[in-house]
C-alpha cells in the first residue's frame, strides 16, 4: 500500500523517509496479506468482502494526515516564546519533527525518534531555538529570547500509531516604538513613533490639520510613523499625542509656546528691529566723537599766543639777543665809575660789530 509524506524541505524528507521506512515496510507487508485474505474470502460471500475493505481503509488511515491546526501567535521582542505540539497519547508517538521557515533564512528542522531516543537537526544554527525540555518527555519548542529575525512559521508534526498530527504557528514578533513629541519653529507639533513592528497608530487631542507619514525599514522589518499637526489660527496651548500599538499604548503631552504660527511680517520685524537700533546707536556715538574733536581743536587754537616778529634791523636784533654785555648790565648793578667803563666797552664793541656788518 502507498506510504507518502510531503514537506517543503528535501532534507526533512530524507530524514522522515529514514524514520518511516520501518513502518512503511511493515505496513506494506500487512497489505498483501490483507489482500490475499480478501481474495480467499471473496468466494465466501459479500460479508467477507466488506470486512476486508474496512480493514484496508483502517490501515490507510495510519499513514494519512487527518489532524491539522493553525495558530497565529504574537510575542514581544526580548521575551521567551514556548510552542507546543498537538496533544496526543505519548505511548503511541513514533516521530516528532519541528519544521521552521523564518524570514530571510533557509528552512530548517529538529526531529526526535522515540524508538531509538535520538534527536537530529538540519540547517538550524540559531542557538536561541531549542527544545523546551527533554524531547522524550515534552517535545515543545522554545525561543529565548525572541528577536526580530524569529518571524516566520513553526510547524510541529507528530507521527503516531494512530495517525499523523500537525500544529502550525505563525509567529509575529512585536517591537514597541520609541515615542517622541516636539514643537517646531513653525509652531507645529511633531509626534514620532520610531522603529515599531508593526506600524503604530497616532491620534491627536485636540484634533487639527495633521499629516501622517510612514517610513519602513526593509532590513529589520520595522516601521517609523511620523505625524505633523497644526491648528491654524486657533488659540491652542496644550496638545497630546496618543500612540496605539500591539505591544502597548503610550500618550505624551506638550505645552505650545504660541497658540498660532507667527505671521511672516512680524518675523521680519523681529529680525530687522534690533539691527536698526544697533545702527542708530553706532551712528550717534560716531557723531559725538566727531563733534568733540572739533571743539578740542578750536580751544587749542584760541589759547596759543601769537609771536610777532621784531621789526628791528637784523644786526640790532642779533646784537641784542646775542651780546652778553646786555645781560650783564641788566643783572649786575655797579658803581658809576664802573658803569662808565662798561659803557665805553659796549660802544667799542658796537662799533666793531657795525663795521663787520658793513663789510
Amino acid at each position: 500500500m502507498p506510504c507518502t509524506w510531503i514537506t517543503s524541505d528535501l532534507q526533512l524528507r530524507l530524514i522522515l523517509t529514514l524514520f518511516f521506512v520501518a513502518e512503511c515496510l511493515s505496513a506494506g507487508m500487512e497489505g498483501p496479506k490483507t489482500s490475499n485474505n480478501s481474495m480467499q474470502q471473496l468466494d465466501n460471500g459479500n460479508h467477507s468482502s466488506v470486512s476486508t475493505t474496512s480493514s484496508t481503509e483502517r490501515k490507510q488511515s495510519t499513514v494519512t494526515l487527518y489532524a491539522e491546526v493553525k495558530t497565529s501567535l504574537s510575542v514581544r521582542v526580548d521575551t521567551k516564546a514556548v510552542l507546543t505540539c498537538p496533544p496526543v497519547l505519548w505511548t503511541s508517538v513514533l516521530v516528532v519533527t519541528w519544521e521552521m521557515v523564518l524570514r530571510g533564512k533557509p528552512p530548517c528542522f529538529r526531529a526526535y525518534r522515540r524508538d531509538t531516543n535520538q534527536t537530529t537537526r538540519g540547517n538550524c544554527t540559531d542557538k536561541r531555538i531549542t527544545w523546551a525540555s527533554r524531547p522524550d518527555e515534552n517535545p515543545a519548542l522554545q525561543v529565548d529570547p525572541v528577536t526580530i529575525t524569529h518571524d516566520g512559521n513553526y510547524t510541529c508534526q507528530i507521527v503516531t500509531s494512530d495517525g499523523n498530527f500537525q500544529h502550525e504557528y505563525h509567529l509575529q514578533v512585536l517591537v514597541p516604538p520609541e515615542v517622541t513629541l516636539i514643537q517646531t519653529e513653525k509652531g507645529t507639533a511633531v509626534c514620532k513613533a520610531a522603529a515599531g513592528k508593526p506600524a503604530a497608530q497616532i491620534s491627536w487631542t485636540p484634533e487639527g490639520d495633521c499629516v501622517t507619514e510612514q517610513e519602513p525599514s526593509w532590513d529589520s522589518g520595522t516601521v517609523t510613523v511620523q505625524s505633523t499637526c497644526r491648528w491654524g489660527g486657533r488659540h491652542v496651548l496644550n496638545v497630546s499625542c496618543s500612540v496605539s500599538h500591539l505591544a502597548g499604548s503610550k500618550s505624551l503631552s506638550i505645552q505650545l509656546s504660541q497658540g498660532a504660527e507667527i505671521p511672516a511680517h512680524l518675523k521680519n520685524l523681529y529680525i530687522t528691529a534690533p539691527i536698526f537700533i544697533i545702527l542708530i546707536v553706532a551712528g550717534s556715538i560716531w557723531l559725538l566723537k566727531i563733534s568733540s574733536c572739533r571743539k578740542c581743536k578750536l580751544k587749542k587754537t584760541e589759547h596759543t599766543p601769537v609771536v610777532e616778529e621784531d621789526e628791528m634791523e637784523p644786526y640790532a636784533s642779533y646784537t641784542e639777543k646775542n651780546n652778553p654785555l646786555y645781560d650783564i648790565t641788566n643783572r649786575v648793578k655797579t658803581s658809576p665809575v664802573l658803569q662808565s667803563e662798561v659803557d665805553v666797552v659796549i660802544y667799542r664793541c658796537e662799533s666793531s660789530t657795525i663795521k663787520k656788518t658793513e663789510r
